[in-house]
C-alpha cells in the first residue's frame, strides 16, 4: 500500500502546483479536493487504498501531530501584533470562554443525545472543541501587518485553543479510568491544566527568543549561519516540542509561543528604529543589523507555509480514505449541523459578550469555527489510550463525520463569504 501512497501524494503535489493558483479563485478549498480524492481512492470508490483509523492510529496520530505543530509555529510567526495590543483580547476570549461553552454543549449532547458515558461525552467535547489552524488558511491573516479583526481573531484562536483543549482530553480519559486525575481532580488541575499550560508557553517563548537571538548574533558578527533557514525552522520546532514533552508540558502551546517569540524579536527591532528601515543592499539583508531580524522571520515563515500545505494534503487525503472504513451514522451529521449553526454561534456570543464587535464580525467568527486536523490528532491520541471498543467506534464515527462536513461546508463557503464581507479572498 505504501507504493500507492507515494504515487498518489506525488501526483497530487504536482497537480496542485499546476492548478493551485486557479483553485484559489474558486469557491473550493484545497482541503476539499484532498478529501474527495481520498474518498474516491478509498473502499467507497476505486478501493485502491484503505486506511482504518482504529488500527492505524499511531501512524495517523504522528502525521496529524507533525501537521499541527508546523501550523502552530506558522501561526505564531504570522501574528506580528504585540501581545499587549487590545486586539488579542478577542481570540483569548474565544479560546477560553467560548471553548468552554463548546465543550459543555457537546458533552451534554453526547451524554443525553448519544448515550455516551460522562467521560466519553467530555472526551467528545474536548476533541471537537478546538478550531483548526491548518485548514483555516482561507480566513487567516494575509500578511504580518493585517489588522482585520475577524481574520486576526480566527487565526489566533485556532493557534491558542489547539493547545488549551489538551487538558480536557486528559480529563475525559481520566473519567473513563484511563488516566490519573487525583483526589477531587486536584492532580488534573495542578499538573495537566496549570503546569502543562504555563510551562508549555514559557518553554516555547524562551526557546524562540534564545534561538532567534543566537542566529542573529552569529549572522551580524560573523556573517555565518546563512542559507539554512529550513533547518532553523524545523530545528526550533523540534527542540521546543521535545523540551515541552520532557517537562510534561503541552508541546502545541510551546511551538505556538516559539513562533510568537521569534516574530517578537523582529517587531522589537522594528520598534527600536521607529519602523524606519535604512536602505540596505539586497546581498546584505541577511546579515545587516537593521534587516536581519525581518529577513530571518520572512524566510522561516515562507518555508513553514510550504511545509504546512504538504501536511494538510497528506492528513486530509488519509481522512478521505478512512471515511468508508468506519461505520458512519446520521448522528454525526446532526452533531455537525448542531455545532455549526447553534453551538458555535452561541459560544461566540457568550465569549465576546460586551466586546465592541460589529454584527458582520460576529457573523464571520460564528460561522468559521473550522474543525480539522487538531480534532483528528486528539481522536487518535484518545484511541491509543484504549477506551472500550464500542466507545472508540462511536467517537471515531462522530468525529470523522464532523471534520469531513466542516472541510466541505467551510471550504466551499470561505472564499465567497470572505469576499462578500470585505475580508478578501485567500
Amino acid at each position: 500500500m505504501i507504493t500507492f501512497w507515494f504515487l498518489i501524494v506525488g501526483a497530487l503535489l504536482i497537480l496542485m502546483a499546476l492548478v493551485g493558483s486557479a483553485v484559489d479563485r474558486l469557491p473550493l478549498s484545497p482541503g476539499l479536493i484532498y478529501l474527495l480524492t481520498g474518498v474516491a481512492l478509498g473502499p467507497a470508490g476505486l478501493n485502491i487504498v484503505a486506511l482504518d483509523p482504529m488500527s492505524r492510529s499511531p501512524e495517523l496520530r504522528l502525521a496529524c501531530e507533525i501537521a499541527v505543530i508546523i501550523s502552530l509555529f506558522t501561526v505564531g510567526l504570522k501574528l506580528r501584533t504585540s501581545l499587549s495590543d487590545p486586539l488579542w483580547r478577542l481570540p483569548f476570549r474565544l479560546a477560553t470562554i467560548s471553548m468552554m461553552v463548546v465543550i459543555a454543549a457537546i458533552t451534554l449532547t453526547g451524554f443525553y443525545g448519544f448515550g455516551l458515558p460522562l467521560g466519553g461525552a467530555v472526551l467528545l467535547g474536548a476533541i471537537l472543541a478546538p478550531t483548526d489552524p491548518v485548514l483555516a488558511s482561507d480566513v487567516q491573516v494575509r500578511h504580518a501587518d493585517d489588522r482585520n479583526r475577524s481574520r486576526f481573531t480566527l487565526t489566533a484562536e485556532g493557534g491558542i485553543n489547539d493547545g488549551i483543549a489538551f487538558p480536557f482530553v486528559i480529563l475525559g480519559l481520566g473519567l473513563l479510568g484511563l488516566g490519573e486525575l487525583g483526589a477531587f481532580g486536584l492532580r488534573w488541575v495542578a499538573v495537566d491544566l496549570l503546569w502543562a499550560v504555563g510551562a508549555g508557553l514559557a518553554i516555547g517563548w524562551l526557546c524562540g527568543k534564545a534561538v532567534g537571538y543566537i542566529v542573529l548574533f552569529v549572522r551580524r558578527e560573523f556573517k555565518e549561519a546563512v542559507g539554512w533557514d529550513d533547518f532553523l525552522a524545523l530545528g526550533l520546532i523540534g527542540l521546543t516540542y521535545g523540551l515541552a514533552l520532557l517537562a510534561q508540558a503541552y508541546g502545541f502551546l510551546a511551538v505556538l509561543a516559539a513562533g510568537l517569540a521569534m516574530r517578537h524579536i523582529e517587531t522589537e527591532s522594528s520598534d527600536s528604529r521607529n519602523n524606519v528601515t535604512p536602505h540596505v543592499p539586497k546581498s546584505e539583508e541577511v546579515t545587516h543589523p537593521a534587516t536581519a531580524p525581518a529577513h530571518m522571520v520572512k524566510t522561516v515563515l515562507g518555508f513553514n507555509e510550504r511545509f504546512e500545505r504538504i501536511g494538510e494534503l497528506v492528513v486530509v487525503l488519509a481522512l478521505g480514505a478512512s471515511l468508508s472504513t468506519v461505520s458512519l451514522d446520521h448522528g454525526g451529521l446532526w452533531l455537525a449541523l448542531l455545532l455549526f449553526v447553534v453551538i458555535r454561534p452561541v459560544s461566540v456570543l457568550a465569549g465576546l459578550a460586551g466586546a465592541r464587535c460589529s454584527r458582520r464580525e460576529l457573523k464571520l467568527m460564528s460561522w468559521f469555527g473550522i474543525r480539522g486536523i487538531g480534532s483528528l490528532y486528539y481522536l487518535m491520541y484518545a484511541i491509543e489510550a484504549g477506551p472500550p471498543t464500542e466507545l472508540t467506534e462511536k467517537l471515531t464515527s462522530l468525529v470523522l463525520t464532523v471534520v469531513a462536513a466542516s472541510i466541505a461546508v467551510h471550504g466551499i463557503s470561505a472564499t465567497p463569504v470572505m469576499r462578500r464581507s470585505g475580508g478578501g479572498a485567500r
